[in-house]
């Protein structure tokens, strides 16, 4: 093939772009480089994702929306069935005391018995609700604390990773301790004490004796304090907002940890605690490189 035939042939280079979806995911789609979906805006509307869609399930949707009347459907059917037997054994007129001989006493009694079950299951149904979830403000204060001696290029992956996971994530809170050293706290934090506008600094030595530290670091593992407020070891993170909902402590690598603060109980999905997982990889990469015993300043 000659050179200027070469020229004249277009390439289209794959190139991945998120788009948004629900619940807070993003979906890469590839799109040729020389698509004009890349040079508008519009290009992200509803429209033009051609992807699978969600199955949506009417049942759950109605009775989701429909809460009330459904707790309360087994009342009124149990009800309506006892005054129905009662009307038949009236009406029928069968002696009102009930013998065990006749079919129809015992068919009464069985329909007696269904009847009231429906009305206790009715009853039981509103008496039990479950407690609605949603997301908490967390009080304390903002602050913005990271090692400004590493490079230019380890803060801007701590940054990223801060921005990333509030974005995307319940995350209000994050710290991260790496080799005996804290390199970053940011978001919210615990007041030191009433109206003198600091927050409450992290003591890597103290946090490192903590059951919490050790456990992670034994097991190298994630792990994800579901709801905060039931675990003893919240005790052992004092810096972050008294009313945080959720943790999740990610090892990075053998040398530190993140520490992430979440406004919602349960609110980090398996997705989330996944993708942590990664990010918690590429940290530990990156800061291996760099991190040094180094104290601890602020950036406003």
């Amino acid at each position: 093939m000659e050179a200027g035939t070469a020229l004249r042939v277009p390439l289209h280079t794959l190139i991945p772009i998120r788009v948004p979806h629900s619940n807070n995911f993003f979906h890469t789609r590839f799109v040729p480089s020389s698509s004009p979906s890349l040079s508008t805006s519009s290009s992200f509307s509803a429209h033009s994702y051609r992807g699978p869609q969600p199955k949506r399930d009417f049942l759950a949707n109605w009775v989701s929306q429909n809460d009330d009347a459904v707790r309360t459907l087994p009342i009124y059917v149990g009800s309506a069935s006892l005054f129905a037997v009662l009307l038949n054994r009236a009406l029928s007129g069968i002696a009102p005391v009930a013998d065990a001989g006749s079919s129809q006493s015992r068919a009464d009694l069985l329909t007696l018995g269904l009847a009231v079950t429906d009305i206790l299951t009715g009853l039981v149904w509103l008496s039990i609700r479950p407690k609605s979830i949603t997301a908490v403000n967390p009080q304390g204060i903002e602050c913005k604390r990271l090692c400004t001696t590493l490079p230019d290029v380890a803060l801007n992956e701590l940054l990223w990773a801060w921005e990333s996971l509030s974005d995307v994530t319940c995350c209000r809170s994050l710290v991260i301790v790496y080799e005996s050293s804290c390199v970053l706290q940011i978001g919210f934090a615990a007041e030191s004490s009433p109206g003198d506008g600091e927050a409450v600094s992290v003591d890597p030595n103290k946090l490192m004796q903590g059951s919490v530290y050790q456990g992670v670091m034994k097991s190298g593992a994630q792990s994800y304090l579901a709801n905060l407020s039931l675990y003893p070891g919240k005790s052992e993170l004092p810096f972050l907002p008294s009313n945080t909902q959720a943790v999740i402590l990610q090892p990075l690598g053998d040398k530190g940890i993140a520490i992430i603060g979440g406004d919602t109980i349960r609110g980090f999905t398996a997705s989330d605690q996944a993708w942590i997982t990664y990010i918690g990889e590429k940290l530990d990469s990156n800061l291996a490189k760099y991190v040094k015993r180094h104290p601890l300043s602020s950036q406003d």
